[in-house]
């Protein structure tokens, strides 16, 4: 049973995550340190160094062969249930959007793993909740990040192909327009010559400049090289030399901190405009996100365990580990791809501050059904 003393752990290490969000909101609100610019060259600090690095050192460390994998089939099984649904809203309802999909989605399905859930599940279920949570948080950064980045890259290739294409498309039929009084070409030729070059590129151009895009950005396989290394290390008893370890240790470390501070500044500046509260996305969206994230999430996990034949403290852990608080990685990929950071920020910072009582109740509400 959880005591005051391991809600206690939990929240030493919670607290330090606020000491570095307060302190990139303070350098922008009240000590002006950095301007716009200088924010997002931070935030693409932390997207293309200090996270990937945090992520190969802690999937290099897991050992691939004591996996959990009627669990991680749960887990697969949830997202798939999410990415369905959110498929139909879009494609179904009036409201649905693409983008609001991706964003739902990683309201609902993307945590904090490593550190929240950690000290939280070292606490309720000991040795066995800390490698369940640790398992789930590499297939996430394998797996579901990756997916994230895909559809995030795939969004933006395709807005500025859009773009350019309309940019061009403008240009000719001014031009073409500008001479018909010469060539004697009505309004509509005009736009019927420029047409052709205004066409979409293909399906598979388009995923080919999306995975161009996506090699080279060190996240979409530092998860990769790092569970490659679990591998041979577990299969041959290989360590990692003291030099490469360390050199990795020193940015891995500052990974949650930086994205922290990053978000800190994030709930000021966002799209260069100057926001005075705290809560940018305002109350309705900020209910929503939580609604996703401590609700719809979960449920979609119970599902697939239930699916899976999960039962007893894996089946408990599995539930629990799928209302912990937002992923501070997806709230640093919206930030670099300009898709809904200020939901995503306000997720991770509100999430946070009420996940604590919530997971203690979903503790409380599963110990008494069991």
């Amino acid at each position: 049973m959880i005591g005051w003393e391991d809600v206690y752990k939990v929240v030493v290490a919670m607290v330090p995550l606020y000491v570095a969000l307060i302190l990139g909101y303070g350098s922008v609100k009240w000590w002006h340190v950095f301007t716009p610019e200088q924010c997002e060259a931070i935030n693409r600090f932390v997207c293309f160094f200090t996270l990937p690095l945090f992520t190969f050192e802690f999937t290099a460390h897991v050992d691939p062969f004591k996996m959990n994998y009627l669990f991680i089939g749960a887990d697969a099984i949830s997202k798939f249930i999410i990415v369905v649904v959110l498929a139909l809203w879009a494609k179904c309802s009036n409201k649905g959007s693409y983008c609001w999909s991706i964003t739902s989605f990683s309201l609902s399905t993307l945590t904090n793993a490593l550190v929240v859930g950690v000290p939280l599940m070292k606490a309720m279920y000991g040795p066995m909740g800390v490698d369940l949570v640790v398992q789930s948080s590499v297939v996430q950064a394998i797996i579901w990040l990756t997916f994230l980045l895909f559809v995030l890259e795939f969004r933006r290739t395709g807005t500025d192909f859009s773009a350019s294409t309309r940019a061009v498309g403008d240009s000719q039929v001014i031009s073409v327009e500008a001479g018909a009084a010469g060539k004697d070409l009505e309004g509509n030729e005009a736009i019927n010559v420029a047409s052709p070059s205004t066409r979409g590129p293909s399906f598979w151009s388009l995923m080919k400049m999306v995975w161009l895009k996506l090699a080279m950005n060190p996240n979409s396989y530092a998860c990769m090289v790092g569970l490659t290394w679990a591998f041979i290390a577990n299969r041959w008893h290989f360590k990692m030399p003291s030099i490469m370890e360390e050199s990795i240790l020193i940015m891995s470390k500052a990974g949650t901190g930086t994205a922290m501070f990053s978000m800190g500044k994030s709930t000021i500046y966002h799209h260069h405009h100057i926001y005075e509260k705290v809560i940018a996305c305002g109350t309705s969206l900020t209910v929503f996100g939580m609604v996703l994230r401590f609700i719809a999430g979960p449920a979609a996990m119970a599902i697939g365990a239930i699916a899976v034949g999960l039962h007893d403290d894996v089946l408990r852990v599995a539930i629990i580990q799928a209302a912990l608080p937002q992923s501070i990685t997806s709230f640093i990929f919206a930030k670099e791809y300009g898709l809904h950071a200020d939901v995503l920020s306000t997720a991770v910072i509100f999430g946070m501050i009420v996940s604590l009582p919530l997971l203690v109740a979903y503790y409380a509400i599963l110990e008494f059904l069991h």
